[in-house]
């Protein structure tokens, strides 16, 4: 029953965690758009008003003009829209999720013994403090460096040195899928954190100096604007690589592979420039950034030079005689690798494998997590080796016999 209740619960976090994700992702979208296609007016009135851009829209049957003032209206006439209980719920509803499938059951999912024979206590913290660590030392480089002259560039160059390091060090203390997903939790908490330490707060000040009734410096209250647009501009860069890193642990093929960190970091990374690729070229339709193609043809390229390192090769065609295999050798495999998670006291994903009709009829999907992409035993943690995947591949491709 504890099994059944916690892959609803896994279901459920996963399922509310995407919604709430869209929701952040569209609404930060959209204001990226809107902010790179945002026109100065012309209208006296709106120059009077202190609207520093503005556009005309048309969706869904009716017309829209956005206007974005540069640090506060005079006054605001209706209620006020905080965006941010996106983000909240989009970390909150992940962060259960990672608490649900890799901290409570760390031992399976968060421990290659290979790599790092810890306990699942010490595992779990220290990835906990992997994903704190890494918002420290963001929020360190952006404050120390980010408002100095080319301050953007170098922000940028120390996160990517930073994030090249993140996905060798957890690749190197963790199992491959936890060390992926962990790479995008961690920058995903930085944008979270974002929102939560600094964006909000400042606008909230902004909005108590508006609503004061008092007089007040308007630019000493642009710090707060220009810190905010900061955070808001990184958060739209690391999307993409977030995303690819959530997706990829699905695919072992990346996970397993010797230089799984590399992989990673690179398709992050062309994530990053195609990302600009879209933001520039807003700017660009208006004549007010370079052409955006470079980027997306670098990104492009990137995963295109991935794809093609990946590319498996030929087996090796042996001539030697091979024994058969007996199903007595495969059921005591069974019995030594996967009755601890698929027997009568457990049975995750509700595969139950302690009898021969029961391996008979999950063959097709054992083989495939078992010999193709070697994804169980669950980080290895039993210990089987080459020649019994090897073993296992025989019997099923013999017809699977059970007889």
């Amino acid at each position: 029953m504890e099994t059944y209740l916690l892959e609803w619960a896994n279901l459920l976090l996963r399922w509310v965690h995407v919604i709430t994700a869209i929701a952040w992702i569209g609404s930060s979208f959209y204001f990226v758009f809107l902010d790179n296609n945002l026109l100065k007016p012309n209208s006296p009135d709106l120059l009077e008003k202190g609207v520093g851009g503005a556009m005309w829209a048309v969706h869904g049957g009716g017309f829209y003009n956005p206007q974005k003032y540069m640090v506060a209206p005079k006054i605001i006439h209706t209620k006020l829209h905080w965006f941010y209980w996106e983000s909240y719920s989009t970390w909150l509803s992940g962060f259960a999720l990672f608490t649900v499938l890799y901290l409570y059951n760390a031992g399976t999912f968060l421990i290659d013994k290979s790599l790092m024979d810890w306990s699942p206590a010490v595992a779990g913290a220290t990835a906990v403090g992997f994903l704190a660590a890494f918002w420290i030392v963001y929020d360190v480089v952006c404050r120390v460096f980010g408002f100095r002259k080319n301050g953007e560039l170098i922000v940028a160059g120390m996160m990517i040195v930073v994030i090249a390091f993140a996905s060798w060090l957890a690749n190197q203390l963790f199992a491959g899928r936890a060390a992926f997903l962990l790479v995008g939790a961690m920058i995903a908490t930085a944008m979270s954190a974002n929102v939560f330490f600094w964006i909000i707060p400042g606008q909230r000040k902004v909005v108590a100096a508006m609503t004061s009734g008092e007089a007040y410096d308007a630019n000493a209250l642009a710090i707060h604007g220009k810190r905010g647009k900061q955070r808001s501009v990184h958060n739209t860069y690391f999307t993409l690589p977030v995303i690819f890193a959530m997706l990829s642990n699905h695919y072992s093929f990346l996970y397993t592979h010797e230089h799984r960190w590399v992989l990673l970091f690179v398709m992050m990374f062309a994530g990053a420039l195609i990302r600009q690729f879209f933001v520039q070229r807003h700017g660009y339709h208006l004549g007010r950034a370079a052409n955006p193609w470079p980027f997306a043809a670098v990104g492009v390229v990137l995963i295109a030079g991935v794809i093609v390192a990946l590319k498996p090769s030929a087996p090796k065609v042996s001539t030697a005689p091979v024994a058969p295999v007996s199903f007595a050798q495969v059921q005591s495999l069974v019995s030594q690798h996967c009755l601890t998670c698929h027997g009568t006291q457990m049975q995750m994903k509700n595969v139950r494998l302690d009898s021969p009709e029961l391996i008979k009829q999950h063959a097709q999907n054992m083989y495939q997590q078992v010999v193709m992409t070697k994804q169980m035993p669950m980080g290895n943690a039993t210990g089987l080796t080459e020649d019994d995947r090897a073993m296992f591949g025989r019997w099923f491709q013999a017809g699977a016999k059970v007889d």
